[in-house]
């Protein structure tokens, strides 16, 4: 028996709109899966919070709330040379985040260090 045309297209019209529905939340589910793969390489004490958190970022996205603030980087560096007491250091400190220093390390590595010269003449 044959169907009608119109009952064979039912099921691919709903399948085109659960993908249209679910494109961004593949992205989530992609990262997660990403994520989580990457929890594998965590030490055995230190897995079930990767993968906690790999979760929380999962639904975190899902609810929009994973958006990046470009500026909030320099922000935070900026902060970070507050802790520096006299004005020079200071300066020099919020001139390495601003200009072309040289940077060397990475977070994986335990940190990025920024190194700058500062040519003095003798007087």
């Amino acid at each position: 028996m044959a169907l009608p045309r119109f009952t064979a297209l039912v099921p691919a019209a709903l399948l085109l709109c659960a993908a249209a529905q679910a494109a961004p939340d593949s992205n989530a589910r992609s990262r997660y899966s990403e994520e989580r793969a990457a929890c594998a390489s965590v030490p055995a004490e230190s897995r079930a919070a990767c993968v906690r958190e790999a979760g929380a970022a999962q639904q975190a996205a899902r609810a929009g709330q994973l958006t990046s603030d470009s500026g909030a980087y320099e922000r935070n560096a900026m902060a970070r040379c507050e802790v520096f007491k006299t004005p020079g250091d200071r300066s020099d400190c919020e001139a390495r985040i601003r200009s072309g220093s040289t940077v060397s390390g990475s977070v994986e590595g335990g940190g990025v260090l920024r190194e700058a010269e500062t040519l003095v003449t003798p007087r």
